[in-house]
């Protein structure tokens, strides 16, 4: 019982350290929404999207405490990573390069 008890409280600490990410990277960009993506065993990303197109992530442990992060930090959700929601993110040349690496002249690992 004790032990339960224990991992429940340290589910809560992590959620709430998640939300006062979530809560930073949102004033950061002039609010936020996210999307949540099941990554197996290595937990669940939170994918942030600022109101100014800017993007980030974050990786929670477990799906439940991903959704009790974002509830806590008030993020609206989407279902999917796809139309208006997508269409919201605004790369950058740093994005870009690494997406593209040296295919068109990205960073080389020279």
């Amino acid at each position: 019982m004790a032990d339960i008890m224990q991992s429940e409280r340290r589910a809560e600490r992590k959620a709430a350290k998640l939300a006062r990410e979530i809560g930073a990277f949102s004033r950061a960009h002039g609010g936020a929404e996210g999307q949540l993506a099941y990554l197996g065993q290595a937990g669940t990303r939170i994918v942030l999207v600022g109101e100014d197109g800017r993007w980030g992530d974050l990786v929670a442990p477990t799906h439940p405490i991903a959704v009790a992060a974002a509830d806590k930090a008030g993020l609206t959700l989407h279902d999917s990573f796809d139309g208006e929601f997508a269409a919201k993110v605004r790369t950058g040349p740093y994005e870009w390069s690494r997406m593209a690496g040296i295919q068109v002249g990205g960073p080389t690992d020279d």
